[in-house]
């Protein structure tokens, strides 16, 4: 009998943990063609719950990552990639990668992340991919962006507790070809490194208690940006709890974006 009860409690193990890897397998990608051999791809990430911010005994915390309970009741397309140059000039007819750096020092090339864009070019950027093909493309929010970084995790990376510069484009000198290195569950490549990412919303401290759907104040002075980042030497700057305010026209070498749409 007790052996009866061992095996039924080990199958009953086995199931849960198949739930829980069905949870967080890679979503359907949708497939954007915008011509000449540039396309978009958008994974599909399912609505879900989950503790925002990080604990009070993560190492390299900040203190404006209060931890909250979010629910995020409708799914959402998230880019498997970060917006690359190529497909920036497809929409917009110019690459804005070269920055204001002297000649010698652009990093520039069609599969490379997107610089020198700041949050109101985004939106501009954005009207425009939209007009050009079905729509309802946009920036996801803050807690959108975190969630599909965490991929079902609660450590400071979607990897576990520690990441190095095997799991993630950081403390190196430039950006790579998007999709270098391996991706999360949720199958979207380079949310702790590479460049760093403009979200949505408007800079705000985070609530003590659960919300739903949060998508950050009307207006405000600074937008903000997530994820790691090429030249950010420590590594707790890359966790997916980790944020960062700038100006909505700010610009730089360091910063693009990825898209995000409502099915």
């Amino acid at each position: 009998m007790k052996r009866i009860l061992g095996i039924a409690m080990v199958l009953g193990l086995v199931s849960a943990l198949a739930v829980v890897a069905q949870e967080v397998k890679p979503g359907k990608v949708g497939v954007v063609d915008l011509g000449k051999e540039v396309r978009f791809e958008m994974v599909l990430v399912s609505a879900g719950k989950f503790k925002m911010g990080s604990p009070t005994s993560e190492a390299g915390r900040r203190t404006n990552e209060t931890q909250h309970e979010v629910t995020l009741t409708k799914p959402f397309y998230m880019g498997k990639y970060e917006v690359t140059q190529e497909q920036w000039k497809s929409v917009m007819g110019k690459n804005p990668s070269i920055g204001n750096l002297d000649p010698s020092q652009r990093i520039l090339g069609a599969k490379l992340p997107v610089t020198w864009v700041s949050w109101d070019d985004c939106q501009e950027f954005i009207k425009k991919l939209n007009a050009k093909t079905d729509g309802g493309y946009r920036l996801p929010t803050e807690a959108e962006w975190e969630y599909a970084c965490r991929a079902g995790t609660t450590t400071a990376y979607s990897f576990g507790d520690k990441i190095t510069p095997k799991d993630a484009n950081y403390n190196i000198s430039k950006p790579v070809a998007v999709g270098s290195y391996k991706p999360n569950a949720f199958g979207l490549y380079d949310m702790h490194g590479n460049v760093r990412e403009i979200v949505e919303d408007w800079y705000a401290d985070y609530p003590n208690g659960a919300v739903t759907d949060p998508k950050g104040p009307a207006t405000g002075k600074q937008i903000i940006s997530r994820g790691g980042c090429f030249m950010i030497i420590l590594s707790s700057w890359t966790r997916s709890s980790n944020r960062a305010e700038k100006g909505p026209a700010d610009k730089s070498v360091m910063i693009g974006f990825r898209l995000a749409r409502t099915p």
